[in-house]
């Protein structure tokens, strides 16, 4: 089956910092990009999963997330979104994300939805 691949998706350094480094112990290929233009680069790489921020550097990872979802060749990939705003977990969902976490999150629920996510 191979190495899942993992694309994060976010301008706050701290949190792609210590998610990638969490991710890499469990085992998973981290790939990312603080810019939410670079995204559509990025997912040219086919990751397994992604992990989205919502508000990044003038890009609405909703938008994002809703073109990769109305692309076939993008469309099954499991998109996570994360934002610190809790108010917009419908606009997430809506806009075909898999699931949401609100930050700050806890590592462990991170990891049971990437888990659950890829399986």
């Amino acid at each position: 089956m191979g190495t899942k691949k993992i694309l994060i998706a976010d301008d706050d350094e701290g949190i792609v910092d210590a998610v990638t480094m969490i991710l890499e112990v469990m085992g998973y290929e981290v790939e990312f990009t603080y810019d939410g233009g670079a995204v559509f680069e990025a997912v040219k790489n086919k990751p397994d999963l992604i992990l989205l921020d919502i508000w990044m550097s003038g890009h609405d990872g909703r938008d994002i997330c809703k073109l990769l979802k109305s692309d076939p060749q993008y469309q099954k990939i499991p998109i996570l979104m994360i934002s610190a705003s809790r108010d917009i977990r419908q606009s997430a969902l809506d806009a075909g994300a898999n699931d949401f976490m609100e930050k700050p999150f806890e590592m462990d629920s991170l990891l049971n939805k990437v888990d659950f996510l890829l399986n």
